[in-house]
């Protein structure tokens, strides 16, 4: 495999959902609505060879659609309009993920794939397309690197590239995209420094 991946995903909130972990009576299920991939070279300087951007329309244990809160829109900026204009049905986004990916191993800053797919795929009633060992947790990849662990639990995946003093005044936090290139700036760093290798990310 001659790139790595590194994703991130913005999933249906309403102010004070995580404080209740989303078990509140109101809370909606957290499912996917912001899909973002950042595919690094893992070749010489590695570059940062694409992007995967996808928004999914959401919908709830009886198939309904469910509406954007304004603090979800206020949080990541991802408008009503956005997801009735460009909106993904889940299975047709997890495929052209799947198909970026080019088989390669996603890594995010946590476990973003249960949201992507064990909340998600069990709300919709849809089989899991990609099994849990394409993925793995970019946290552990930064401990591997020597970022101290106390560090690494008080740092969100938005901040990774300002902890390694890197270009992120451009970056928008909570928009899964940017909070993608966040992680992906900081694993290239690590890898030109060689406190990582290539193999490290397969």
């Amino acid at each position: 495999m001659q790139h790595a991946l590194v994703f991130d995903c913005e999933y249906l909130t309403i102010e004070g959902s995580p404080s209740r972990h989303w078990c509140g009576p109101y809370d909606p299920d957290p499912v996917i609505v912001q899909i973002g991939v950042v595919k690094i070279g893992l070749g010489s300087d590695f570059p940062l060879l694409d992007t995967f951007n996808a928004l999914v329309v959401p919908r709830d244990r009886e198939g309904r659609v469910v509406a954007l809160d304004p603090f979800f829109t206020s949080l990541t900026g991802i408008e009503q309009a956005d997801v009735d204009h460009h909106g993904l049905p889940l299975g047709e986004a997890l495929s052209s993920l799947d198909a970026f990916s080019g088989g390669g191993k996603l890594w995010s800053w946590g476990k973003d794939e249960l949201n992507l797919l064990a909340i998600s795929c069990f709300v919709q009633g849809i089989a899991v397309p990609l099994p849990a060992t394409r993925f793995g947790n970019a946290c552990q990849l930064f401990l591997k690197a020597g970022m101290p662990y106390s560090d690494i639990q008080k740092t969100r995946s938005n901040g990774v590239a300002a902890y390694w003093s890197l270009e992120s005044e451009n970056l928008r936090e909570h928009n899964a995209l940017d909070d993608a290139r966040s992680v992906a700036f900081a694993i290239r760093h690590l890898l030109r420094l060689g406190k990582l290798v290539g193999d490290d990310l397969q």
